[in-house]
């Protein structure tokens, strides 16, 4: 419901064991979920969030883009693990990220100098290009062997520093094909004989809301949709097979690379808040800027996905706060704004209030059982998504959660 980072891997492992499948939708090994259970912490770029669910299949959908090389590293990971690697399927329809996507994307970034976006450097947005100007491959291509004119033509004229070529490109597909070839499947079929046989899909989302391509912090953004409709276009279903929409929003903001953040504190607080909730990308490492919970962008967020309840997490990181912010409202020149106005550099914030709490909530288990204060905060963290919260993480582990 933010930018990213709210938890939703561990929403989704603490759901996956009531559903038959989970499948990704969107995006590519630029996602960090982070998974807890008991001393073991895993984290996953890729495979969906249901592994550590013993039964649960695991399904990449159409609309991600997977790098060859980073789904095997996954794999090899998760069969260290002892995770049953069968359980896991490749939609078709998924398109290649190739060793020359993320040279393109560093160049690209380097290119733009003070005005980097701060992608991850892992060729995402590269690859998604080449699907949407129709250059690119897809996992069904590489099956049927029918890539390699499409890709001689797409690298003519590819140079630059750290640029494969024509040759390491078709070893590296040579080398890696036969570790994945037999987890690929029509995934149209996939998806829709699993439905029609009454099996229930978690469908998991990457990034955030405020990162969509289209609806998010233009161009700050990631390269896909993101929102809870890009799920039906990266699987490959329509509207009425969703059942629900479960929103995962941050009890405060945290925001990785450039672009608006119209919470963000650039204080001892904002540093607070860093080291308390271990706020350092999955994936890159850096260091996430962080700041007050924005009721703004969450109503901004919830209209645009439709939700039906939310998760609350990292309540506990804000423990030992003396009081806590809210933003309430944008303001332009005294009139009031929308998020619309998030980058405007005129922008003026409303915030209420909190009083803190300097107990230890790791161990709460009910909503109704957290301290007034907390309970207070996340009463009106509720207001500003319009659903009901169903749950609240109050620790990383997948039992640390206050439900209703």
């Amino acid at each position: 419901m933010q930018w990213g980072d709210e938890g939703k891997g561990r929403v989704v492992d603490s759901l996956a064991g009531e559903y038959d499948i989970v499948a990704r939708f969107g995006g590519g090994d630029n996602a960090g979920h982070t998974l807890v259970v008991g001393d073991r912490k895993l984290a996953l770029r890729i495979v969906p969030s249901g592994v550590l669910q013993p039964r649960t299949e695991l399904f990449i959908g159409g609309g991600t883009v997977v790098s060859l090389e980073g789904v095997v590293a996954e794999f090899d990971k998760l069969a260290e693990i002892g995770v049953d690697l069968s359980r896991i399927r490749i939609s078709d329809r998924a398109h290649v990220v190739l060793p020359f996507h993320p040279a393109l994307d560093r160049a690209n970034e380097a290119e733009r100098g003070a005005r980097a976006l701060g992608t991850t450097g892992r060729g995402i947005g590269p690859a998604y290009t080449d699907k949407t100007v129709r250059s690119g491959i897809t996992f069904g291509d590489l099956l049927r062997g029918a890539y390699e004119e499409r890709l001689r033509a797409r690298m003519r004229g590819l140079a630059g520093e750290g640029m494969p070529d024509l040759d390491a490109v078709l070893a590296s597909i040579a080398h890696y094909l036969p570790r994945i070839a037999g987890h690929i499947v029509d995934g149209v079929g996939y998806i829709h004989g699993a439905l029609e046989n009454g099996r229930r899909v978690l469908i998991e989302g990457a990034q955030g809301t405020l990162l969509d391509v289209g609806y998010g912090t233009y161009p700050f953004v990631t390269s896909s949709h993101t929102i809870a409709g890009g799920a039906c276009i990266g699987l490959g279903i329509g509207p009425t097979a969703i059942g629900a929409v479960v929103g995962v929003a941050k009890a405060y903001c945290t925001r990785v690379g450039a672009g608006p953040f119209p919470s963000e504190l650039e204080d001892a607080t904002g540093v607070r808040l860093r080291a308390r909730g271990a706020e350092f990308g999955t994936v890159t490492g850096r260091p996430r800027r962080c700041g007050w919970f924005d009721a703004v962008a969450a109503r901004y967020a919830s209209r645009l996905n439709g939700l039906t309840s939310a998760v609350v997490t990292k309540l506990d990181v804000l423990s030992g706060f003396e009081r806590l912010a809210i933003v309430t409202g944008y303001r332009v020149d005294g009139a009031s704004v929308g998020f619309e106005s998030a980058a405007d550099p005129r922008l003026e914030l409303e915030l209420e209030w909190f009083e803190g709490w300097p107990d230890d909530l790791t161990g709460c288990r009910r909503i109704a059982g957290l301290p007034a204060p907390a309970a207070r905060y996340v009463t009106a963290l509720e207001a500003s998504l319009g659903v009901p919260v169903q749950s609240v993480s109050v620790g990383p582990e997948r039992s640390a959660l206050a439900t209703r």
